[in-house]
């Protein structure tokens, strides 16, 4: 821990750390309640170091202020600054024309380099973006130094040779520091390898991320066609040097606002589907003219310009209308932005904690802008880089509505020119500023404002009528349009009543959200709520405070009315009447959002009017109608998969009945964010912790067939969590084994390993064989994939046994397959046929179309491999048929491939051309990566 504090230290040597950013980032979410002491005890032990060394006994090198702590040093101390004082200079020289001692300067910086920043602490700790930013400047010296030498000539290229090739080889998918890897080594001669080196990451960008080179990378492939280097490597080729970013000739590649680079534009080999995400404008918007005309200064005059990327922070008090200015304002600039709108609520300051990650909204953007779940990367920067380069060279605007503070945005920002982000938060989001976004703060409307604001709702007669009283509610709302919007809503429905009696209700109110106004009373908005909940019925009252239960971004109608424990046909008037008062809003149809002010306030009231009985029983039938429900679609998306078994749910739960596969799924897509939140709720972990890891565990393969395994990651560890809590071992087991398959999935073996082993143990002690079969085939899954295939068939024999013992017909006929699978790897393709005809006989006997499918194909791959390719046809063609049955158009097209290889051996070139070319239509039409693979092998071969 003091090895982390100090390296947190040196990374910002010389600036103050406050001590909150230190308990951030040495705990994260689960520090101590002695954090802070622990952290003033560590400092006090690396005080004692750092000054034992010092010859000045009278000064210390660590000090406190700022509310927080420094830590002084020379230039001559430490790497790090001596590292960027060299840069300094290079970029001196280099501005100065002298190219060659930039280069000498630069190469001393990355001279001092080790390694990766920080080595050595915690890699949760490691992770944190500050650590990353300074990572990144080894990067953009090695760039810069070999810009500044092909700039100068082959003699200095050649020096830069070796860090350049070390650089390539630990960032494998950084464009723009292989096309200068590249180009260095066209410059010096070799040109063989040049070539090598851009035909390997162009590889590795389609097959890991599903793209093709982006500009600068795509020029430098055309310049090693076109460019000749001149004999004796002593020139430097034009059209290498024009490629470079510092030219005024290159495709730029230029720095955004975060100082990372992006292309400006990029060829993704995906389709554009132009996303219109934009909440509703609200129709009744008024005042904020100052605000609106500050925002517009930002953009250039021309609306047909296409400015560099606009990052604008909007922040201010919870209540202020920071979405309502954001979404408005959205609304008047998009027709400059016709590639797209992207919105999503980040939900930073949710009182239940239901924050949307950065992963959770890069994958929905992804979803958002039409990429194929199958083409989406696993890791959360390699999804940013692709969010990146589809945004690059397009006009899009990014509306990121309550982000927490900076680092919850970042990766969310776009980086190339002609976007606009506009971002919201309760907090001044400095880092972003600091790094070129334009700020905007939004304080409470004035008296004058505020007057327009009832004017647009309530109409000039009736304020007129009463100028006295308008005043008095005027100020009562403390200019905040939240309260303001409330008070509204509660005199538009009651025309009869006078201004005068609506002040005085407001006057009366008791105060309890004092706290939340940010330290000026004039904002004491719990004034107005209490006035508009106390006329709701009684129903309408009940349901208010019990949405305080519910812990994900938006409900539907069918939880609020689990929630009250009533049919949704007693709901839906209720909710209807909390949306007349705008205590709830229906953002989209059938789904309502509260205002997290709103949510601390009926949380407030539910602690004070329902005992705890009462708040145990509503959240049990909210969690067994999202559990209920979710097994449910889950039955209709895969029936034969194996799912855990639920005790009838409770009454009220009244689960949804699905008509259909297709509602089953979108359900599932719906719910997705309010299961994930559910989950973690710590209320729901407490009460009902079997109900949280069993909907963990439902919802478990329909997150893995969407590729959505860092939202797995978190789920299934909250799983952990609560099956632990209640001490419940099938819950430990089943989660054991959900995050092992999931570690799997994300490439971390280790402790994919570590989970399935713990998993095998738990559900022995459970005594559930069904479970520890499962367990050893995700084991097995693992060791072939580390090419242990004995091992594999050793786990495979495990799990078949279990099956066979606790009578489970269908997890042996995956086992008879997947053992068929891993001959096949082997080589063994005599034994894969066996296993793969036995799979076959138990699937049609369950009507388990999907195995049987499966199965078809890999005794076809068997016979294929056995020179019977006749046979393989056939059973090609059954498994062709059945993925046609079940619309699985990527297996159909995989299928047809196979098909084709066959009618190839047997030398009938033209129905094998056939059968590849309606594959690569089939992948063509949703965007496979895999279709760039066939349609160059179909160039090379002709039909």
């Amino acid at each position: 821990m003091r090895r982390a504090l100090l390296a947190l230290l040196l990374a910002q040597v010389n600036h103050p750390v406050p001590v909150s950013e230190i308990v951030d980032v040495l705990w994260g979410e689960d520090a101590p309640d002695s954090a802070v002491n622990v952290v003033h005890r560590h400092v006090g032990v690396l005080r004692r170091l750092l000054d034992a060394s010092k010859a000045d006994a009278n000064t210390t090198a660590l000090v406190r202020g700022s509310g927080g702590y420094r830590l002084e040093l020379g230039t001559a101390q430490l790497d790090l600054l001596q590292f960027k004082a060299l840069r300094a200079q290079a970029r001196r020289h280099r501005e100065a024309g002298d190219r060659a001692a930039g280069v000498d300067l630069l190469l001393d910086a990355i001279g001092l380099w080790r390694g990766p920043v920080a080595s050595g602490i915690p890699a949760h700790i490691r992770a944190h973006p500050l650590f990353a930013r300074i990572d990144r400047e080894y990067l953009e010296a090695v760039k810069d130094a070999a810009a500044a030498a092909i700039e100068s000539g082959p003699d200095r290229v050649d020096r830069t040779l070796l860090v350049l090739r070390q650089a390539a080889a630990a960032h494998p998918l950084d464009e723009s520091l292989h096309a200068r890897l590249i180009m260095a080594l066209a410059v010096t001669g070799h040109q063989t390898e040049a070539r090598h080196a851009y035909e390997a990451v162009s590889g590795r960008l389609r097959e890991e991320l599903g793209l093709d080179p982006g500009p600068e990378l795509m020029q430098t492939g055309r310049n090693l066609t076109s460019a000749a280097t001149g004999p004796g490597r002593r020139a430097v080729p034009e059209a290498f040097r024009a490629s470079l970013p510092d030219n005024p000739a290159a495709a730029a590649v230029k720095p955004d606002v975060l100082g990372v680079e992006t292309p400006d534009t990029a060829d993704t080999g995906t389709s554009w589907t132009r996303p219109a995400q934009l909440p509703p404008d609200l129709g009744v918007f008024s005042g904020r003219h100052t605000e609106l005309a500050l925002a517009h200064a930002v953009l250039p005059a021309d609306d047909t310009a296409a400015p560099p990327v606009v990052i604008t922070t909007i922040s201010g008090m919870a209540g202020v209308g920071k979405t309502t200015l954001a979404v408005h304002w959205a609304h008047k600039v998009a027709h400059r932005y016709p590639d797209g709108q992207l919105y999503t609520d980040l939900r930073g300051f949710d009182p239940g904690g239901g924050t949307a990650s950065p992963a959770q909204v890069l994958r929905a953007f992804l979803d958002a802008l039409g990429v194929p779940q199958h083409r989406i990367p696993v890791s959360v920067d390699a999804q940013a880089a692709l969010y990146r380069s589809l945004l690059a060279g397009k006009r899009v605007l990014v509306v990121l509505d309550n982000a927490r503070d900076t680092e919850h945005v970042r990766l969310l920002l776009p980086g190339a020119a002609g976007c606009l982000a506009v971002v919201t938060s309760r907090n001044y989001l400095s880092g972003l500023v600091a790094e070129g976004a334009r700020p905007l703060a939004l304080g409470v409307l004035d008296a004058d404002e505020s007057h327009g604001f009832l004017a647009r709702r309530l109409g000039e007669d009736r304020l007129a009528a009463e100028p006295q009283s308008v005043e008095d509610i005027v100020a009562l709302c403390g200019g905040l349009p939240l309260a303001l919007a409330i008070v509204s809503a509660r005199t538009a429905v009651h025309p009869e009543w006078n201004l005068a009696a609506i002040a005085t209700e407001l006057r009366e109110g008791d105060s309890h959200l004092t706290a939340l106004s940010a330290g000026d009373p004039a904002t004491d908005i719990q004034t107005v709520f209490s006035w508009s909940y106390r006329v709701l019925t009684d129903m309408a009252a009940r349901l208010f405070r019990l949405l305080a239960l519910h812990p994900g971004p938006d409900v539907s109608a069918a939880a609020a009315a689990c929630l009250l424990g009533v049919d949704r046909a007693r709901a839906r008037p209720v909710l209807s009447e909390l949306t007349t008062a705008h205590l709830v809003t229906e953002r989209f149809p059938g789904r309502f959002v509260c205002h997290d002010l709103l949510r601390v306030y009926a949380g407030e009231l539910l602690g004070e009017q329902d005992d705890a009985a009462e708040q145990t029983a509503a959240r049990q039938r909210l969690l067994e109608h999202l559990l209920h429900s979710a097994h449910r679609a889950d039955g209709l998306l895969a029936p034969h998969r194996e799912r855990i078994t639920l005790a009838p749910p409770v009454a009220g739960a009244d689960p949804v009945a699905f008509t259909g596969r297709e509602e089953a799924a979108n359900w599932l897509e719906t719910e997705r964010a309010v299961i994930l939140a559910a989950v973690r709720d710590d209320g729901a972990q407490t009460h009902c912790a079997s109900q949280c890891w069993q909907l963990a565990i439902t919802v478990e393969l329909h997150l893995d067939r969407h590729g959505r395994w860092q939202e797995q990651l978190a789920l299934q560890s909250a799983a952990l969590d609560a099956a632990q809590k209640a001490a419940d071992l099938s819950g430990r087991a089943h989660a054991h084994r959900a995050l092992g398959f999931v570690h799997g999935r994300l490439e971390n073996p280790a402790e994919a390993v570590r989970h399935l082993e713990s998993a095998l143990e738990v559900f022995a002690a459970a005594g559930d064989p069904a479970g520890r079969a499962r367990t050893h085939r995700y084991l097995a899954f693992q060791a072939n994939k580390g090419d242990r295939h004995d091992e594999a068939l050793t786990h495979y024999a495990a799990a078949h046994a279990l099956y066979r013992k606790a009578g489970h017909v269908v997890g042996q006929a995956q086992v008879s397959n997947e053992v068929g699978w891993t001959h096949i790897l082997r080589g063994d393709h005599a034994q894969a046929l066996l296993d793969c005809q036995e799979a076959i006989g138990l699937h049609q006997h369950l009507d388990d179309q999907n195995g049987e499918a499966a199965a078809w194909d890999s005794l076809g791959y068997a016979h294929h491999h056995l020179g019977r390719h006749r046979e393989a046809i056939g059973c090609y063609q059954r498994a062709l048929l059945l993925y046609r049955r079940l619309h699985d158009t990527y297996l159909e097209a995989d299928t047809l491939v196979h098909i084709g290889d066959s009618l190839e051996a047997l030398g009938d070139m033209a129905r094998a051309d056939a059968s590849w070319r309606q594959a690569l239509e089939i992948l063509e039409n949703i965007a496979h990566p895999e279709a760039e693979t066939l349609r160059k092998r179909l160039i090379q071969n002709p039909g």
